[in-house]
């Protein structure tokens, strides 16, 4: 089945052209993107999605393509045209179109896509045993809290990762410290039990599972501290993981090659996967698709 998109008024195939040449976002990476996930039928947590969509668009200066109720129709009947139950969605907005020219118009008008794509869960034997991470100096922007769609330095990193058959890459800045990984959230379980994670800033992505995921430890009853943690700190920890959207909670079970404890995921981090599930499962923001 070929994948149906959304593109400036219009749903079309994905193979159809429909980007204008000098649209800015080719141009310049000039805009902003949200990913959703979709999970049995329900696109979840779109408003909290959506917020951080508004943060990017005003950090940038940028306008909303349309309001947040056609929005969320928009992705309901993009998921709908593409009869998948269990996705993830992207949503893309750019400044809009205009000759290339470093200097815009403020009153440019927004560019959207919608695309949706089947969900790749990670693997049973990823969630029992743990996945490996590398480290590697951070070598983004000085904005990482805006979801922008400039990501070749991630890409980057993700890639250098996957060469050293890891999962994922942790990046480190200048004082040692781990900032996050090049698509996901960072933290460990420190000697006392408190789940340690880096604190929201401009050195991070607010990420919403990472909402979640406090939200969840603080149900549970967990101590959590958000500070910054070095690489020995996790290579020293009692348990480490990371989390996204698309892959929920992840065990992480080495850092740059050193076993993190017995190497098995932990009691907490388990604790915390099955928490989310049922927070998942209970929101009451997901939006049915029929």
């Amino acid at each position: 089945m070929t994948r149906i998109a959304y593109v400036n008024g219009a749903y079309s195939s994905v193979l159809t052209p429909a980007i204008r040449i000098e649209d800015r976002g080719y141009q310049f990476a000039d805009g902003v993107y949200e990913v959703l996930k979709v999970s049995g039928g329900g696109v979840r947590h779109i408003d909290r999605h959506l917020d951080r969509l508004g943060r990017s668009l005003a950090a940038l200066g940028m306008r909303w393509p349309m309001g947040r109720g056609p929005l969320t129709q928009v992705v309901r009947r993009t998921v709908a045209l593409n009869s998948l139950r269990d996705a993830l969605v992207y949503i893309q907005v750019t400044r809009g179109v205009a000759a290339r020219n470093h200097l815009f118009d403020a009153n440019l008008k927004p560019s959207l896509v919608v695309t949706v794509r089947s969900l790749k869960l990670p693997s049973a034997r990823e969630r029992d045993e743990g996945v490996k991470v590398v480290t590697m100096p951070d070598e983004r922007w000085t904005h990482c809290h805006i979801k922008s769609i400039s990501l070749l330095p991630n890409s980057l990193a993700r890639q250098r990762a996957a060469d050293e058959g890891a999962r994922e890459a942790w990046l480190v800045d200048r004082d040692g410290f781990v900032t996050e990984g090049s698509s996901s959230n960072a933290y460990i379980v420190d000697e006392e039990g408190r789940l340690v994670t880096r604190p929201l800033g401009q050195e991070i992505l607010g990420g919403i599972t990472r909402s979640l995921l406090l939200e969840a430890a603080e149900a549970e009853g967990i101590e959590f501290v958000e500070r910054g943690f070095t690489v020995a700190e996790a290579q020293a920890a009692r348990e480490a993981f990371l989390t996204s959207t698309s892959a929920g909670v992840l065990p992480v079970s080495t850092v740059d090659d050193r076993v993190i404890a017995n190497g098995r995921p932990g009691s907490i981090t388990r604790r915390l996967t099955d928490r989310l599930q049922r927070l998942e499962l209970a929101s009451d923001d997901g939006i049915a698709v029929r």
